[in-house]
């Protein structure tokens, strides 16, 4: 299952993290979705340096280019053969309407970052970087609708209230056949998704076999600009409250500080924290959303550096549902900061987790903003639970493990869930 959006703004954040150490900001995030199954942008950590041409948003290729004479290059490095294949290529390539050299330096720089063979290191042009920024923030233009394939056929899973899609009559269930002139049998998620979002006030029209229906129909969707919530409450069997987090983005501390409130004014007896498919996000809203089960003080996620250096991240008070028995439901999505919190729920709490073993994203990246405004994401550092695991490409282990297969969700069968409710039912003696 995939999501067509992400969501949406934060408020106030209500605590600041530790004193930033050297020239680092506060902002600090660990991973984020691509679309389908998984796929993640690279955990981070905002710096505060950021030149005067990327104030403007604009730079010459001169300007670029002048910054490889720049006196903080190191003078054992020669970059003849650098410019000897520029030259070549501007003197000999036999397609001139190709040679952009702006785009020939964005991917000089993005193979000098491959080079490192780190996945989550990566170099960002200024429409990635445009991208990046409206997916942590969830809001984004698009029609507001959840799709997935089901039977391999590419199908609405929900369209969200007051969306577009809504609107336009489309349903939980319906085929989407074709988008726009394109059969959907040939694409992708990823394909779809980029097909179906687009500016805010353009049309797409969809190709839609509705529930119980044997004729396809036309619906033409004007876009919006879309705000998904990143954290959702339900309840289960009356007094089991269900936080549902897909990512830890900016709005994700208030939602977590409102839903633990809905719980607690109207009940709760037991919470099954989701944080399966979530791919990551600020660190600084899994230490919040932490928080709110674990004893201040108490450590959160500690980070070691190149140097060996340690920094630790404690909860910081407010645990309203520190008494309120709490299972997390995991799977091969969940990482990075939603690893980061299931880690500590687990060690500090000795809280079940139900599902499968985790993704195993345990770096941390900061997010240099360059000139032009593009940005350069680095690995810094490495992260550990509070018992001291690192998980980088292991994982975290369930403490019991429920698969789900891919008949189980064709047919709308939830065999981890309902585990999760067996578990916390057997803690209040329900």
């Amino acid at each position: 299952m995939d999501i067509e959006n992400i969501e949406n703004v934060n408020q106030n954040t209500p605590h600041m993290p530790p004193k930033p150490k050297k020239n680092r900001n506060y902002f600090k995030f660990f991973g984020l979705v691509v679309v389908v199954s998984i796929s993640f942008f690279a955990g981070t950590l905002y710096n505060k340096h950021v030149s005067a041409d990327s104030a403007s948003g604009t730079a010459s290729i001169e300007d670029i280019l002048a910054k490889t004479h720049d006196k903080s290059q190191p003078e054992n490095v020669d970059f003849t053969l650098f410019w000897e294949a520029w030259n070549l290529l501007n003197e000999k390539y036999v397609d001139t309407s190709k040679l952009d050299q702006q785009k020939m330096i964005y991917g000089a720089i993005s193979g000098m970052v491959k080079s490192l063979g780190d996945p989550f290191s990566s170099f960002m042009d200024p429409e990635e970087s445009q991208q990046f920024s409206q997916d942590l923030e969830g809001t984004f233009d698009g029609i507001g609708v959840e799709i997935g394939m089901k039977n391999d056929v590419l199908t609405v899973i929900s369209p969200l209230e007051g969306s577009p899609a809504e609107k336009a009559g489309l349903q939980a269930g319906d085929k989407i056949l074709k988008i726009g002139d394109k059969l959907t049998t040939d694409l992708s998620i990823d394909d779809a998704v980029s097909l179906i979002r687009g500016p805010k006030g353009t049309e797409i029209a969809l190709m839609v076999l509705h529930e119980k229906s044997n004729d396809p129909v036309e619906v033409k969707i004007v876009r919006d600009q879309i705000n998904v919530k990143s954290v959702t409450l339900e309840w289960k069997d009356g007094k089991i409250a269900v936080v549902k987090i897909s990512k830890f983005g900016d709005d994700t501390i208030s939602g977590m500080n409102q839903a633990a409130s809905q719980a607690v004014s109207q009940g709760a007896k037991g919470v099954i924290l989701d944080l399966r498919n979530n791919p990551g996000g600020y660190l600084e809203a899994a230490v919040e959303v932490s928080s709110k089960f674990i004893p201040e003080g108490e450590v959160v996620v500690s980070e070691e550096e190149r140097g060996g250096e340690k920094q630790e991240y404690k909860a910081r008070g407010g645990d309203i549902l520190g008494n309120i028995p709490v299972v997390v439901l995991v799977n091969g999505g969940s990482a990075s900061a939603s690893e980061i919190t299931a880690g500590a729920l687990r060690d500090d709490l000795g809280a079940q987790l139900i599902g499968t073993k985790t993704f195993g994203k345990g770096s941390v990246q900061e997010l240099e903003k360059m000139t032009g405004g593009s940005n350069l994401r680095v690995t810094i550092a490495r992260w550990m639970t509070p018992n001291g695991d690192y998980i980088m490409e292991k994982g975290i282990d369930p403490t019991i493990e429920v698969d789900l297969t891919a008949d189980d969700y064709n047919n709308n069968k939830d065999p981890q869930m309902d585990k999760a409710l067996q578990e916390i039912k057997a803690k209040i003696g329900q």
